[in-house]
């Protein structure tokens, strides 16, 4: 609900601070008060375009302060307010500030942290409906009529939403399927002679490396052989060491007692002998595990290739040749049972598919018979309103399934015909500005209970009627007051009589600068204007009757 306006240097305001209440407040002056800069400065603080031509002559910008009562917590306005990262405590007023400079260029702000034109009037558009003499949004917004028509009739179209997030998502799993069949399809000959070739080979994990060590040390085996061969002769040959040594020490055994030395010599003769033999013994451990064997080594090295090369052919180290191996079989086996996979995902497309349009076609026999419901309820307002001879209709046009959405297969748009016998055309482009408005308000009254409450402004909505006409005009404003906030500008006495709280807009001229102000009327004020309203410029007894007698009523 809008709390409060601050004006500061729009036009012919220079300061101007407005409260406002619950229920139905009315705007009232004479032609040319400046009525419509109040409408003009509030939708500034909407977004509207911010015009250079707003600020008051001489002043350096023209400023507006908009105050709402605290948003709900679970509303869309507090979802945007947090999608747009500002904080709006729990609790806490909406205040939006807008300000123009007289040279060019705005700024806005959100309780004081800045923010767009476009959120504000994102914002403004969950604020406040204005309905007027060019009205374009609101209830004239064909995009909106579904959903309006789906709040009137109390329809659940969760169950449809639901239905096509399935369906949107099992058709998505086929078109995978499908592609990754097509995929396969195509890379199926190349794949098959992969998996030959990999399972010919039958590669194990390490192998490359096991390989590779072993040809390794075969290969330092067939350099170092011919110095090992010579290395035992040396030690053992006929002519060896080991030979000669034996002969020494048993030359030495026959003399070692005539002298002490020789004995020593024995002994060292005989340790040599065991060192010989353990470096023998060592070199034979080493001949054999460098043994060289040519057919071998040929066959390690062929394989080495093999496992390489084909690593290089699939860019993959020649460790992961037999995971890929493993993978490449399981893709051929999904392949093979691929055909029978996507005829399950077909039936189970085609069957949310069905489900999608047993729900959307259930949700249309429901929104023709809210339409129904919802004409007969805009054809009660319209005669009252001077409307008698227009008709109203609810026309739902079925969609190709194509066509169809989470909110199902409809096209909603609201229609009017003026005449008896014209044919039906949408609101926006066949009703005149008076007619524009009571249509609307005979919508609004008859979706009154649906929707969030917010602020609605009707500007000169009694424009040339009266009577009785506006006197039904006041008491629809009235009852539509009874559920939202309701400002009406208007030129008839019977409507402002209905008012809650009565505004009287008027000019002052100081002999230099003209301004206009806002003045809240008591219960003498308001009704010495009402008998203006009625009389003209000069009032008379007889007219502050009759405005007493509208008060009354």
């Amino acid at each position: 609900m809008l709390t409060a306006l601050a004006i500061r240097d729009i036009v012919l305001i220079e300061a101007l601070d407005l409260e406002f209440d619950a229920g139905l407040g009315v705007l009232t002056g004479e032609t040319g008060a400046g009525k419509s800069i109040l409408l003009d400065a509030l939708g500034l603080a909407l977004g509207a375009r911010g015009d250079t031509g707003l600020v008051r002559e001489g002043a350096a910008q023209a400023a507006v302060t908009a105050c709402f009562s605290p948003p709900a917590p679970s509303n869309a306005l507090w979802a945007l307010l947090n999608e747009n990262g500002l904080e709006v405590e729990a609790g806490e007023p909406l205040i939006i500030r807008r300000i123009v400079k007289a040279d060019g260029g705005s700024r806005a702000f959100v309780n004081d942290q800045p923010a767009s034109a476009g959120l504000l009037r994102e914002l403004g558009a969950l604020l406040v409906e204005i309905h007027g003499q060019h009205d374009d949004r609101g209830l004239l917004n064909p995009r909106g009529h579904r959903a309006l028509l789906d709040a009137f009739g109390a329809l659940d179209t969760a169950p449809v939403a639901a239905a096509w997030r399935a369906w949107q998502e099992a058709e998505a799993r086929l078109a995978t399927a499908r592609d990754d069949q097509a995929s396969a399809e195509r890379d199926r000959e190349w794949l098959e002679h992969a998996v030959g070739e990999l399972r010919a080979l039958a590669p194990e994990p390490g192998e490359e490396a096991t390989l590779a060590e072993r040809r390794a040390a075969m290969q330092r085996g067939e350099r170092v052989a011919g110095e090992l061969q010579a290395i035992a002769g040396l030690i053992d040959g006929a002519d060896g060491a080991l030979s000669r040594l034996r002969q020494a020490a048993r030359i030495l055994e026959r003399v070692a007692d005539d002298h002490g030395a020789l004995a020593e010599a024995l002994a060292a003769i005989d340790r040599a002998l065991i060192e010989a033999g353990a470096a023998q013994d060592q070199v034979d451990v080493a001949g054999e595990a460098l043994a060289f064997d040519p057919a071998a080594l040929e066959a390690d090295e062929a394989r080495l290739f093999e496992l390489r090369g084909l690593a290089r052919k699939h860019r993959v180290q020649p460790d992961d040749l037999a995971a890929l191996a493993e993978e490449m079989g399981a893709r051929l086996e999904r392949m093979t049972a691929g055909s029978a996979g996507l005829a399950a995902l077909e039936r189970a497309a085609a069957a949310a598919a069905d489900t999608y349009a047993d729900a959307a076609t259930a949700l249309s026999a429901a929104r023709r018979d809210a339409a129904a419901r919802l004409d007969a309820a805009v054809a009660a307002e319209l005669a009252p309103l001077k409307l008698d001879a227009a008709r109203f209709r609810t026309h739902v046009e079925p969609l190709p399934s194509e066509q169809g959405s989470a909110a199902g297969r409809d096209r909603v748009e609201f229609e009017v015909s003026t005449n008896p016998g014209a044919a039906f055309a949408p609101l926006i482009k066949i009703a005149s500005g008076g007619e524009l408005s009571r249509f609307i308000l005979a919508m609004k009254v008859a979706l009154a209970e649906q929707g969030a409450p917010r602020t609605l402004i009707f500007d000169e909505i009694d424009r040339g009627v009266g009577g009785a006409v506006a006197s039904a005009i006041g008491d629809r404003l009235a009852r539509l007051a009874e559920r939202a906030q309701v400002l009406v500008v208007t030129h008839s006495p019977q409507v402002a009589a209905r008012g809650a709280r009565h505004l009287l807009i008027a000019k002052r001229h100081d002999g230099i600068v003209t301004r206009t102000g806002v003045h809240a009327l008591d219960d003498a004020e308001r009704r010495e204007e009402i008998a203006r309203m009625l009389s003209g410029a000069e009032i008379t007894d007889e007219a502050r009757a009759q405005a007493t007698r509208l008060l009354a009523a």
